[in-house]
């Protein structure tokens, strides 16, 4: 490395950020950028270990280790130390096709495994690539790159989430001719319509989806295969079909009460928010609005602490967000060792915001709600919420319900953040997939992604469940180059 010993001298710093009470005025992007010297620094602490486990990309007894798409980030550091910052997003963009998704809405998995954050502030890779991008926009660097030669072959990709445009870029640079079906209004899938506005700006996708249309993708969007658009259609008119429409399926409560007005699944919440902003008051649904209202948010993953920072916009009256689980610990348990990824108590913007403006942290561990309520007008009105205990039996969590610990709270809003099932059935019944119990579509065989059927793939959340932005790149791309494989083998067997 350039600075052999910037580990040792620079501490890291935090980006900066707007006020907590002015960012949560309105829906633009949080984020904040170093300024270059301060890059350079960050960087510089990049410490040469030897094995850099923050592009291992592998999973160890269920947890992650570094980033799945290998990103070389050592030599980024590097040749961001030296300032020669085209020349490190160019090695970025060798294994990574968006970094400006990740960069602004991944946990960092590559923090979670760098060498000096076993005794130290892991280096500050998110923000260094988060740099990257908005270099590479402001320079011109991130522009259309037209594939020179085509092989005549087309290949349908269904769905535009993070797999499915990882999917399409790869195939697209691989000469095949590549349409995107997506059933929404607008293509992205989850980073459209799944992550807020203030988290990922619509505009970024917008622009990306502009830059990958003028290099040949077309994007047909309103298009749900199997209902708008029949199955039979894409396997007669393409050579391979490769399937990301995601885990959608939404998890649901138990809870006696969950069928009623008041009660909403998250992804609804936010794609509302989120139509609302690009589409005006029109397109905005005041039955999923926060605004004035007392909100229960179940669960404490992203998407809740989304919800969360999404109804404070709104004005909600008041928030809480229920984990039946314990909290976290401040430092790594024993059985969580560098370089898996930290099981610890982290305080996300939602949570920094919720803060600010009602003076305490809106989540409550140990807690969950056990039935939901309704008022003489048929909505929701409270919550019993009863607590929770964490034990361990032959090392396995065992949660149990907290003896005379009911208690009736307040509330007219509802947001079940639980996670999801699986996919939803339609893709595979119209195609005549198998799938398991979860609902996955079954392989050809294990570790491919391939189907039963000849020439349909299947890849991101539908293949591997529930699953981080950076897994579904790393899917969608991997995926191509299987795809590519398949037709490659299936030309040279007609010619033969």
């Amino acid at each position: 490395m350039g600075k052999a010993t910037g580990f040792m001298e620079y501490q890291r710093a935090q980006a900066p950020s707007r006020p907590l009470v002015e960012q949560i005025g309105d829906y633009a992007e949080f984020h904040g950028v170093y300024d270059q010297p301060t890059l350079q620094q960050q960087a510089a602490r990049c410490m040469d270990c030897g094995i850099p486990f923050c592009h291992a990309g592998i999973v160890v007894e269920g947890a992650s280790v570094g980033c799945p798409l290998g990103n070389v980030i050592p030599e980024i550091n590097d040749l961001v130390y030296r300032g020669l910052y085209a020349e490190a997003y160019a090695r970025l963009r060798r294994t990574h096709p968006f970094p400006e998704f990740t960069g602004r809405v991944c946990p960092a998995l590559c923090e979670g495994s760098c060498t000096l954050g076993e005794h130290e502030p892991p280096v500050s890779i998110k923000e260094i690539e988060h740099y990257l991008d908005i270099f590479a926009r402001e320079r011109g660097v991130l522009a259309p790159r037209v594939p020179v030669v085509r092989t005549g072959r087309k290949v349908a990709v269904v769905g535009s989430g993070p797999a499915g445009l990882a999917a399409a870029d790869a195939l697209n640079r691989l000469g095949e001719t590549v349409t995107v079906f997506e059933r929404a209004d607008r293509p992205g899938g989850l980073l459209m319509y799944g992550i807020p506005m203030m988290k990922l700006d619509k505009q970024i996708v917008l622009d990306r989806i502009s830059i990958l249309t003028q290099e040949g993708i077309s994007f047909i969007c309103n298009a749900e295969v199997g209902v708008t658009l029949k199955a039979e259609s894409l396997l007669a008119d393409f050579d391979a079909i490769v399937l990301a429409a995601g885990a959608t399926r939404p998890l649901q409560t138990r809870a006696p009460g969950a069928h009623l007005d008041g009660v909403v699944a998250a992804m609804d919440f936010l794609t509302n928010a989120t139509r609302g902003i690009l589409d005006g008051e029109q397109a905005f649904d005041t039955k999923l609005s926060a605004a004035g209202r007392d909100v229960v948010i179940l669960g404490a993953g992203d998407t809740g602490t989304d919800c969360v920072a999404t109804a404070l916009r709104q004005g909600a009256h008041s928030i809480v967000q229920f984990q039946r689980s314990a909290a976290p610990p401040d430092h790594r348990a024993a059985d969580n060792p560098w370089p898996l990824w930290p099981r610890v108590q982290t305080t996300d913007y939602g949570h920094q915001e919720a803060i600010a403006v009602y003076g305490n942290d809106p989540r409550e561990y140990g807690t969950s709600i056990k039935e939901i309520r309704a008022g003489r007008d048929g909505r929701v009105c409270s919550v019993i919420t009863v607590g929770y205990d964490t034990s361990y039996r032959d090392n396995r969590k065992v949660l149990s319900e907290r003896p005379g610990s009911e208690r009736e709270r307040t509330a007219d809003m509802v947001i079940v953040a639980m996670g999801f099932a699986g996919p939803e059935p339609t893709l595979a019944r119209a195609l005549g997939l198998a799938t398991d119990a979860a609902g996955s579509i079954e392989l050809a065989a294990a570790g491919s992604y391939a189907t039963s059927c000849p020439g349909v793939f299947v890849a991101g959340d539908m293949r591997r469940g529930q699953s981080l932005v950076v897994w579904a790149l790393m899917e969608g791309r991997d995926a191509a180059s299987e795809v590519h494989r398949y037709l490659e083998e299936q030309e040279r067997f007609h010619n033969s």
